[in-house]
């Protein structure tokens, strides 16, 4: 399981719904197992979509449903990927993983064997009894990947994760978020600015007004995936070589740029 249906969502930011509409009518249904990325301007909504799905806001007319229950607010089938790490700096890797299990009714012998499970997902077994400030920036964020999945949750919610890393970090975690979604799948709700990051990671890209925002068009990456063989490439550089990527990508740029005042640069 872990459909996500929005149906009519507005959202507004202040006292009696008269402050500042972020969200119009927001209409978008993600499958089970689907890879969506959300793009837009700055203040679009893109993460107040994320955060209603979290369960962190409401929305102020419409509803977020999952599995066909509305959400109403946070849940263990989702876990949430922040693009500052937020992990517990007092802590070890390993110690990190397990706070999320403590709150399940599971033995300790269970416990540890769904943190190695997480810790050999992410390639993190010789840094299981490191401090969050012993590790690289990359490998912090592996951690919270790991944290995420550990719990087991049917959707996960990415809001910018990778913003923080520097531009060869990022594309190493790209990658490892590809070979995640195949041998691992989870239904992905991803907030990007990044349009290439977008295009390289997702089945379908959804490209937001600016404020308020609404959704100007729901684009089908996975068809050309599968149509030009992506799968084939083993690093990201040669994908975004193919002209494939280069039409897809140029076109929600040009999307995008449309969606400035003005058009301006």
């Amino acid at each position: 399981m872990g459909s996500i249906r929005f149906a009519g969502v507005n959202k507004v930011f202040g006292p009696n719904g008269r402050g500042v509409k972020v969200l119009d009518d927001i209409n978008l249904e993600i499958a089970e197992k689907e890879f969506v990325a959300i793009v837009g301007p700055s203040g679009c909504g893109k993460t107040t979509c994320l955060r209603i799905v979290a369960g962190f806001e409401q929305p102020t007319s419409g509803s977020v449903s999952l599995n066909g229950r509305p959400v109403a607010g946070p849940g263990p089938d989702r876990a949430v990927v922040f693009q500052h790490f937020a992990l517990f700096p007092w802590k070890t890797v390993r110690e990190n993983l397990d706070l999320g299990l403590r709150n399940k009714n599971l033995t300790r012998a269970r416990r540890d064997e769904l943190i190695a499970d997480a810790l050999h997902l992410m390639n993190l077994e010789s840094h299981a009894d490191a401090f969050p400030h012993q590790l690289s920036g990359g490998m912090q964020q592996r951690v919270a990947i790991a944290r995420a999945y550990v719990l087991d949750p049917e959707v996960l919610l990415m809001d910018e994760p990778f913003g923080s890393l520097d531009a060869q970090t990022r594309v190493v975690m790209q990658e490892e978020l590809v070979r995640l979604a195949r041998v691992n799948p989870r239904t992905v709700l991803f907030v990007t600015h990044s349009v290439e990051e977008a295009v390289y990671l997702a089945d379908r890209v959804v490209i937001m007004t600016r404020r308020p925002g609404r959704i100007k068009e729901v684009l089908d990456i996975r068809t050309n995936r599968h149509a030009h063989d992506w799968n084939r490439f083993q690093r990201i550089e040669d994908v975004m070589d193919q002209e494939s990527f280069i039409h897809l990508r140029t076109y929600v740029w040009k999307s995008l740029r449309e969606e400035k005042p003005d058009n301006r640069p």
